[in-house]
């Protein structure tokens, strides 16, 4: 079942909690739930979204808050796994791009992160990718990230096209909670209320994300 705006939300589908214990929205019933989805090769869910996300939970945590991280993958599969999320949860250890960036901008403390982060994290389930790429599924890819693709001359439209499809090509893994959002890459960030209601899936920076939670906590 795909997750809608306005409609329950769906269980999130991960493999293994790395850190906290085993939860989902089901048995968060009462609470604003924000879900932090990352990747471990992302450094701008660590320059911005995590912090941001460790910032709200230390804020709202005890007024109702529930923060939960999901780390998932949908390129890079080598660094984007299960190994290096336990490696960050345990260690502070990060990997790949987000080592070099935050090296570069001074941001870690012998090659490690400065903070810990506080809340349950979990690595999204990913399945071996079997099925075939189909026109539709190209199509429906296209019409969600290029808007104005009918307007394209005909070559144009081709060349983006083969894009898509080497892009499908190359992914290795369904990433189970990732793909029922239809999340569109990371940072993003899921908010349910306190009925368990699917209220925002936002892609990229979110400068609203704490005033949203706060209306929510006062619904």
């Amino acid at each position: 079942m795909k997750a809608q705006i306005g409609q329950k939300a769906p269980l999130l589908s991960v493999s293994t909690w790395v850190q906290g214990a085993e939860v989902n929205f089901d048995q968060l019933s009462g609470q604003v739930v924000l879900v932090e989805v990352f990747q471990v090769n992302c450094p701008g869910c660590f320059l911005y979204a995590l912090p941001q996300a460790i910032d709200l939970y230390q804020k709202y945590s005890e007024q109702g808050l529930a923060v939960l991280g999901v780390a998932t993958a949908f390129e890079d599969f080598d660094k984007n796994n299960l190994e290096n999320l336990t490696r960050l949860a345990e260690h502070g250890e990060v990997v790949g791009e987000t080592l070099r960036i935050l090296s570069q901008q001074g941001k870690l403390n012998d090659g490690r992160l400065p903070y810990r982060i506080p809340f349950p994290l979990a690595m999204d389930r990913l399945t071996q990718r079997r099925d075939e790429v189909s026109d539709s599924l190209i199509a429906n890819f296209i019409q969600d990230h290029i808007p104005d693709f009918e307007q394209q001359p005909e070559k144009h439209q081709q060349q983006i096209k083969q894009q898509a499809l080497n892009y499908f090509l190359s992914l290795d893994c369904h990433a189970e909670t990732f793909e029922c959002f239809e999340l569109k890459g990371t940072p993003s960030y899921i908010l349910v209320d306190k009925q368990g209601i699917l209220r925002d899936c936002v892609f990229g920076i979110y400068p609203d994300l704490e005033s949203r939670i706060l209306g929510l906590l006062q619904e």
